[in-house]
């Protein structure tokens, strides 16, 4: 039998680790460093940091005209505008604003599905995908997570998810996108995995890079909820909206499943003025993020073609970063040695020790990274 859970303990717990990640932090610093000057937003001068799949170009000018004039009102609450978001999320698609939660980005959101679903039974997904949040089921002992085998081509093979859900799976959970590995899963195939699977449990689809994609109203399955599926979608003002900092994403779904989410931190009250402005001036801003991705292609292409000048190998993104495959190389150490030549990246996933994830950032950082890179593999070869 699975243990309750109440979202003050959830809370709690939440606040106690980040408590000590903080501490331990602080433990690392010296004096040295505490008395350096260093920049009090963003990455220090010289540093090219491409480890978090942060959009570097936001916020767009509209969002950082409707945060300047919404920081003037910070003395409010922000009721009023997670309503007028929530209301244009929802007639975008057809629904209703019950069809629609906010959160502090979208791991709010994905941790309460996970919390939700943890206390019925366990989460199927693939051997690899974005699982910080929907480990909160076995850090609280709720449920665990149950992976599908390693596959070579490190796809989601939907036929053996589908068919690995079981009476003690209550959720399944895909990453479309998927991170870290960039790539997308055929949009036919997805919907009707979703409409076959959601009649046997909930179906959790995070959508987190569906708009750094070329179409991504054909990638979403966002109109499976309109037809009543059981299904939640995940989505975020982090990725190609450049609003990682500000803090906004939000969960739709069948409002019972959205008013049940809610239970675990959900809702408005955890908000801010200024990030909720900036979604808002956001969300419909098209020539914005159409110059985004445009960025991000050109990136994409400059780290393809630098990894086959490399003899390395990537696999095919369509989204803000790229895994790229370092042979007999071991990830955390090609992370240390490119973090000395002022390179950011990502270290080992799990047991994958030879493939290395980079975000797509500012041309010029991108461009550090491609020039460090025949200098880091020389080294440790």
């Amino acid at each position: 039998m699975h243990k309750s859970l109440s979202r003050r303990l959830f809370l709690q717990g939440a606040t106690a680790a980040i408590s000590a990640a903080s501490m331990a932090g602080v433990a690392k610093v010296s004096a040295k460093e505490i008395n350096r000057p260093v920049p009090l937003y963003g990455p220090p001068p010289g540093i090219a940091k491409l480890n978090a799949n942060e959009n570097p170009y936001g916020p767009s000018p509209a969002a950082l005209k409707a945060m300047m004039e919404a920081s003037q009102k910070g003395a409010y609450y922000v009721f009023d505008s997670v309503m007028r978001l929530k209301t244009m999320i929802a007639e975008r698609h057809g629904l209703t604003p019950d069809h629609v939660t906010l959160g502090s980005g979208s791991s709010a959101g994905l941790a309460a599905a996970a919390i939700v679903a943890g206390r019925k039974g366990n989460i199927l997904g693939p051997d690899l995908f974005w699982d910080t949040t929907s480990r909160v089921v076995e850090i609280q002992n709720l449920g665990e997570i149950k992976r599908l085998p390693k596959l070579e081509s490190l796809a989601i093979d939907l036929d053996a998810m589908y068919a690995a859900i079981d009476d003690s799976i209550s959720m399944v959970q895909v990453t479309n996108p998927n991170n870290p590995t960039g790539m997308l899963i055929d949009p036919i195939a997805m919907r009707n995995f979703c409409v076959k699977a959601a009649k046997k449990c909930t179906v959790l689809a995070d959508e987190a890079y569906n708009e750094l994609t070329d179409n991504s109203d054909a990638n979403t399955v966002i109109p499976l909820i309109k037809e009543g599926h059981d299904i939640i979608v995940a989505r975020t003002f982090s990725k190609i909206y450049g609003l990682a900092g500000m803090r906004v994403g939000y969960l739709i779904a069948q409002p019972e499943k959205i008013a049940e989410m809610e239970r675990f931190g959900l809702g408005w009250y955890g908000l801010n003025q200024a990030g909720l402005a900036a979604a808002i001036a956001s969300y419909e801003d098209h020539q914005f993020m159409d110059y985004c991705r445009n960025k991000v292609k050109e990136a994409r292409e400059m780290v393809s073609a630098a990894v086959k000048e490399n003899g390395l190998t990537a696999l095919p993104s369509v989204t803000n970063f790229m895994f790229v495959n370092l042979g007999d190389l071991n990830a955390e150490t090609f992370r240390a040695e490119m973090e000395k030549e002022g390179v950011l990246i990502r270290g080992i996933y799990r047991d994958y020790t030879n493939w290395s994830r980079v975000s797509m950032g500012y041309l010029e950082d991108v461009k550090q990274y491609t020039s460090a890179l025949p200098k880091v593999l020389h080294r440790m070869s």
